[in-house]
């Protein structure tokens, strides 16, 4: 069983920055991807930034230049460090693990509200 605990979301004014961790705990085993997905009021689900167990990033075109991934393999705990952050960036953000590329694991989500 693997879980992913979020933490690090927030209020925010338009131009601040949030820092997100997100920390798995379980059995994680072999090649893996984590990542952050993030969810609008009435919109779908959409990837904001993934990191491979080799560092390999990839991030949305929305994102680019603004927000970081990075990782800590000796701590199973992915971090998005988000600058410069717009009103279109609020969202409940969500961490998501893939192992091997099957099987696929979600966090409970945190608040991101960036307003004025």
């Amino acid at each position: 069983q693997v879980q992913l605990v979020e933490s690090g979301g927030g209020l925010v004014q338009p131009g601040g920055s949030l820092r997100l961790s997100c920390a798995a705990s379980g059995s994680i085993f072999g090649p893996n991807t984590m990542g952050w997905y993030r969810q609008a009021l009435g919109k779908q689900r959409e990837l904001v930034a993934t990191i491979t167990s080799s560092s390999s990033t990839n991030y949305a075109e929305s994102v680019k230049g603004r927000f970081t991934i990075s990782r800590d393999n000796a701590k199973n705990t992915v971090y998005l460090q988000m600058n410069s952050l717009k009103p279109e960036d609020t969202a409940v953000y969500y961490c998501n693990l893939k192992i091997l590329g099957l099987y696929n694991y979600w966090g409970q989500g945190t608040q991101v509200t960036v307003s004025s």
